[in-house]
């Protein structure tokens, strides 16, 4: 291989430097390399020098190749400096696109690092690196992710502002998001007035907040950007809303049964007992009637019982009841038949749980095995067949709908509700009128939100005081005290859609962390994940 494809194979992004030789060995591949340029400026004073000083070696750890961990020994020179006022009397020259101060990667190398910590965080990007042969600790991946420099953004012109959790129930701080690039802008230590009033002032520009419904934002906003419209966030909205709605089918939750049927004897679900019938078939049954004709044939031929026993190699104690009895049903009935279970104490309560429509023999065998039965599954399934096969399957009552049930019900999409669940929906409605009357609010306030009606908002407001629907008139009477960011909400295409997916991300960010997610770490990761 020449000495300009080594050039070009290793150092192709470096200028002024030339590869030697290459020294491969089983694990690793070594380059040797020197500086080739006649001068270098001055880190300091910027004095461009050709006097050289002294020279040594650098060791540089660069990408893998085939597996082998890749190290460049680069030969580089002290310089002089030229000017005499400057502090530094010598520096080391730079090969651009390779070297940087201190470091003890490539460039390239060291940008890779960057952005594997940047997505992995430090014990995974620690695992992965090594597994392309760039063996490096993960808290060397953290501080490469400190020592980077925060992106430069332009001030947005509609930031989105929320909360999110460092501790949850106990420390929160503040995300800023650009809505129209949906980009993070910045990440405040804590949910204060001041701290996000003063990040506001020393960001003038913004024309639109989209913030929840938080007091405390809101004055934020006014102090730090007087001039800039509040947009109340339409999911926060909608999720105060199905709240209320919550509360008022709680204040009815004893009315969401249905009335009970008119009491009926319900037919008791068992099996009927076993049959006395002596059997008929099979191999004991066929067995036991040849025995007993040929013992009462040699008895009419004159024949004892001893030597009955001994022609037929049967034992005295059977010929004897074989010669007692005047037909073989009689020893039939009784003996294979009619036998008791160590189900028999349990099948009362298994056929009583099989009429409410509990067929599944396994979950019926773990509650009997919670009362003391001792047998196996297989019995219970035996059993629970020759159910099924006597009784058609019932399906199981109706179960009563819970106060979640109901609220979700009422505050989802007509069109996105099952046929079972609309019609018990329907036949609640027309039970409970409070709760007709909350329903019919909600789809109003359903297409106000959709249809970005949000001038219709005070009238929407006035007939739900008018019925007098305590919860809902609790929610429209909270939405008077920010009417004017609900309506912009109501009526402009902004949401914080964005801040919530931002917030999703910092959740994924912090499980990456474990405990070692600090706020500037955190912070980082967020502004230059993208």
């Amino acid at each position: 291989m020449t000495d300009d494809s080594l050039q070009d194979l290793w150092l192709h992004q470096a200028a002024d430097i030339k590869v030697n030789t290459l020294t491969i060995r089983a694990d690793s591949v070594t380059v040797h390399a020197a500086t080739t340029g006649d001068e270098a400026g001055c880190p300091l004073c910027g004095t461009v020098s050709t006097r050289v000083h002294s020279s040594y070696v650098r060791r540089l750890d660069d990408s893998a190749a085939g597996g082998r961990r890749v190290v460049v020994e680069l030969r580089v020179r002290r310089f002089r400096c030229r000017e005499r006022a400057c502090p530094r009397a010598t520096f080391v020259e730079q090969a651009a696109g390779l070297t940087f101060r201190h470091g003890r990667r490539s460039q390239g190398l060291q940008t890779a690092l960057q952005q594997l910590a940047l997505a992995l965080a430090g014990r995974a990007g620690s695992r992965l690196a090594e597994s392309f042969a760039v063996p490096v600790s993960r808290s060397t991946l953290l501080r490469l992710i400190r020592a980077l420099p925060d992106p430069a953004h332009a001030v947005p012109r509609v930031l989105g502002v929320d909360e999110f959790a460092l501790r949850k129930g106990h420390v929160y701080a503040t995300i800023l998001v650009d809505i129209e690039t949906r980009r993070a802008v910045d990440l405040l230590p804590d949910r204060t007035v001041a701290t996000v009033r003063s990040w506001l002032a020393d960001h003038p520009g913004v024309k639109v907040v989209c913030r929840d419904r938080s007091a405390s934002y809101a004055e934020a906003v006014r102090l730090g950007a007087p001039d800039a419209i509040h947009v109340a966030d339409r999911f926060h909205l909608w999720q105060n809303l199905a709240d209320a709605v919550e509360k008022t089918v709680l204040q009815h939750r004893a009315l969401l049964p249905e009335p009970a049927p008119p009491a009926e004897s319900a037919p008791a679900v068992a099996l009927a007992s076993v049959s006395s019938e002596p059997r008929r078939t099979g191999r004991l049954s066929d067995r036991v009637r040849e025995q007993h004709a040929a013992v009462h044939a040699l008895m009419e031929d004159g024949f004892s019982l001893r030597v009955i026993a001994r022609r037929l190699d049967l034992a005295r104690g059977t010929v004897r009841r074989l010669a007692r009895a005047k037909d073989p049903d009689e020893l039939l009935v009784g003996r294979w038949t009619g036998r008791t279970s160590i189900l028999d104490p349990y099948k009362p309560y298994i056929d009583q749980r099989f009429a409410e429509g509990h067929t599944i023999a396994r979950r019926l065998f773990e509650e009997i095995r919670q009362r003391g039965f001792p047998g196996q599954e297989q019995i219970v399934r035996e059993y629970v067949r020759r159910l099924r096969a006597t009784f058609p399957h019932q399906d199981p009552p109706r179960r009563k709908p819970s106060v979640r049930d109901v609220t979700s019900w009422i505050t989802r999409r007509p069109d996105r509700l099952r046929s079972e669940e609309a019609q018990q929906l329907k036949e609640l409605l027309a039970r409970v009128p409070a709760l007709a009357t909350t329903a019919e609010h909600v789809r109003a306030f359903a297409e106000l939100m959709n249809d970005r009606r949000g001038s219709e908002l005070k009238d929407w407001i006035t007939r739900v005081q008018q019925d007098q629907v305590p919860a809902l008139s609790s929610f429209a009477n909270g939405l008077l005290q920010d009417l004017d960011a609900v309506v912009a909400g109501l009526t402009l295409p902004y949401s914080s859609g964005a801040v919530e997916g931002h917030n999703n991300k910092i959740k994924m960010i912090k499980r990456q962390m474990f405990d070692r997610a600090g706020f500037d770490l955190l912070r980082k990761r967020v502004l230059l994940a993208a």
